[in-house]
């Protein structure tokens, strides 16, 4: 009977070996179409002299890891006319500070400073709502407080938009670890197997979602959605605007330009939280994909062969299983990490990718467990793809 269930193992073991080497695979398809796609991009960018005015909208919250610099890299873009936006939920907001010790620096570029008293289930949304309201030009620059940029940026990113076809242009990021081992995790994480993911899905059916550090689009594509209000109690509201605009006819173009998101995940804990909630979003975000995302890690794979065949006294096979999936994962992680988003740690330390690879699949796993998300002290609750109201004590005694 034993025996029984460690071939049973095994053969799991072999099966999930051969999807993720099918997935890198069509990971490599996808890199090249992705490299592809930025020369040509940075050839438009270069024969096209037309640099429509734009309005990069920021929300902030709280003191982030070097806030100061993520702010400043906006401040200092190659684009001849923009302005910056910020919003904060409340007056008092620390963040606020920083915005105005920066843009003082910088009187030439036009700021304004918005306080929003959030009050939607997803306040980040209403910032958007409310700085888009207030925003003086047609093209929409929406970008997190905790990614950083280069010169070149917005020359990049909004170039895709001369096309009227085109309603939402997104971008790919490289994970920039500032707190030790486990935020490396999640940085390299962000890098390879986020990215992997993008490029693939790109690869066989185009860009229909966006990636939250960056979604540029104009009023009229975010007009035909029903504006930001359409997006207020969705948490993955990145993905959905993305899904919403290509729906409505619209291309979603992915950018050639990588940016920086700043990871600061000090405990085990705090990484775990974070990309739970995340892999929960996704799971109701892309059902179908989500499941299916349980096949193409290699590692635990590799692992369960080699065990499985120890068991049944085929020590060779083992090792090869699970040097297989050794070597597929420093492989994803040198195409993607180095080859598409050029992260440094990568070429430093490429053993942390098999370690991702292992947290990535307790993640997934663990996002079939936990079926409801606290989100906002409390006052909100994750439901499917949705932020609801949570039900006060008195109304569940009801």
């Amino acid at each position: 009977m034993i025996g029984l269930i460690l071939y049973f193992v095994l053969a799991v073991a072999v099966v999930g070996m051969l999807s993720s080497t099918v997935f890198l695979g069509l990971v490599v398809v996808g890199m090249i179409r992705f490299r592809s796609e930025l020369r040509k991009q940075i050839a438009a960018v270069t024969s096209d002299a037309h640099f429509p005015p734009v309005s990069i909208l920021k929300p902030v919250h709280g003191l982030e890891a070097q806030l100061k610099e993520n702010i400043e890299s906006f401040y200092v873009q190659d684009y001849p006319d923009y302005e910056i936006l910020f919003a904060a939920d409340h007056a008092d907001d620390p963040a606020l500070e920083v915005a105005r010790e920066v843009s003082a620096r910088y009187p030439g570029i036009k700021t304004k400073i918005l306080i929003t008293n959030a009050n939607w289930p997803n306040p980040v949304v209403q910032s958007f709502h409310i700085m888009a309201e207030a925003a003086s030009h047609e093209i929409l620059v929406t970008t997190d407080s905790d990614v950083e940029v280069s010169r070149n940026y917005l020359r990049e990113v909004t170039a895709p938009l001369h096309d009227p076809q085109v309603g939402m242009v997104t971008c790919v990021y490289r994970g920039k670890n500032v707190a030790g081992f486990f935020s490396g995790l999640t940085a390299i994480g962000m890098s390879v197997e986020m990215t992997a993911g993008v490029v693939v899905a790109n690869l066989l059916e185009g860009m229909k979602f966006g990636l939250g550090p960056t979604t540029v689009v104009r009023k009229d594509s975010l007009a035909s959605i029903g504006g930001y209000s359409a997006l207020k109690d969705y948490m993955a509201y990145d993905f959905t605007i993305g899904n919403l605009i290509a729906k409505a006819g619209y291309r979603v173009v992915l950018s050639g330009h990588v940016i920086n998101h700043v990871v600061n995940h000090k405990s085990l804990r705090h990484m775990w939280q974070n990309q739970l909630r995340w892999a929960q979003t996704t799971r109701y975000s892309r059902p179908k994909g989500h499941f299916g995302s349980g096949l193409i890690f290699a590692m635990p794979y590799g692992i369960l062969g080699f065990l499985a065949a120890a068991g049944l006294g085929h020590w060779e096979i083992g090792l090869v299983l699970l040097g297989t999936a050794v070597l597929n994962r420093l492989l994803e992680a040198w195409l993607v990490g180095w080859m598409v988003v050029r992260d440094p740690q990568v070429r430093r330390a490429p053993w942390l990718y098999p370690l991702r690879d292992l947290l990535g699949f307790a993640v997934w796993v663990g996002s079939y467990m936990n079926l409801r998300y606290v989100w906002r002290d409390g006052r909100f609750e994750l439901k499917g793809a949705r932020i609801v109201l949570r039900q006060s004590s008195s109304e569940q005694r009801q």
